[in-house]
């Protein structure tokens, strides 16, 4: 694959912040996004009564497509986004039901682009992602964090990695 890229952003405003982070990024690096927003995701249900949801085709699309993951949030309450949370939390139907498509995950890399409206964020943050690398045998790249307040800067972007 020659370590092909995605940006998986997942914001509640597909035009904000984060967003324009995202794009900054996507059109310099030449890498794909995908919009969260634009699929609809249930929530983790132990039942597994949600799997005619997009989550099992989109994450099938992304393992086959991409090398590399690139997680873009911003921060809400010290955490990921919700709807970030929802797609890490379907990691599990990988887990229990779909452990063929979840073995996928094991070799790829994955990134953490976060947005607040602070210069820097406790590296605490991060642990969710860096953890759940380890764990689907993922090799965790790093994290990079905008400031909100200064995205007219985005132009000379340089982003570590890539």
């Amino acid at each position: 694959m020659g370590n092909k890229k995605v940006i998986i952003l997942g914001s509640s405003r597909s035009k904000g912040n984060t967003a324009k982070v995202a794009t900054a990024i996507s059109e310099k690096y030449n890498i794909d996004v995908v919009d969260l927003n634009n699929y609809n995701i249930s929530y983790y249900d132990y039942e597994s009564k949600n799997l005619e949801d997009d989550f099992l085709p989109l994450i099938k699309t992304i393992l086959e497509k991409y090398d590399t993951l690139i997680f873009t949030t911003p921060v809400y309450w010290y955490n990921m986004s919700g709807i970030m949370k929802v797609f890490f939390d379907r990691f599990s139907d990988l887990i229990r039901i779909e452990k063929e498509t979840g073995r996928k995950l094991r070799g790829k890399n994955m990134m953490v682009i976060s947005n607040s409206h602070d210069d820097n964020i406790d590296a605490s943050y991060y642990i969710p992602f860096q953890k759940s690398a380890a764990y689907l045998g993922m090799e965790y790249q790093g994290n990079m964090h905008f400031n909100a307040n200064k995205i007219n800067d985005l132009k000379n972007i340089e982003l570590i990695q890539l």
